[in-house]
């Protein structure tokens, strides 16, 4: 199953959906996007994915949003726990898109990055 945290009006999380889609298709694997501003992620949601990015909590932020600013999340004494509960209630700070397959996962900015997925 490959999972891709989306938003339908980033043009890289559209990118990303089309690589897997018109890239990797030939491998039948069944596909689940989940519009990640609609469905929200729970912590231990987001906890998950943190563990199969393998990097830092900070990373999984879009520190470009105005909500980043609003939170003081560039404070550098803020817990990941911190970090993960004001993704969790304001989504639009997640990283996007991501991509979810065998357990491991990407950011796909830029959509290439998810090519790392399916290599051997």
């Amino acid at each position: 199953m490959i999972t891709i945290y989306h938003n339908p009006r980033c043009t890289k999380s559209r990118g990303a959906c089309d690589l897997v889609t018109n890239a990797y298709g030939h491998l039948n694997e069944p596909v689940k996007v989940i519009e990640y501003l609609r469905e929200p992620l729970t912590v231990a949601q987001l906890k998950d994915l943190h563990r199969m990015l393998g990097g830092p909590v900070r990373d999984m932020l879009r520190n470009t949003e105005s909500e980043y600013k609003e939170l003081g999340l560039a404070n550098p004494e803020l817990t990941d726990e911190q970090l993960l509960q004001a993704i969790a209630k304001h989504p639009i700070l997640l990283q996007r898109p991501i991509v979810v397959r065998n357990g491991k996962a990407v950011i796909g900015r830029p959509p290439e990055n998810v090519e790392a997925l399916f290599g051997e």
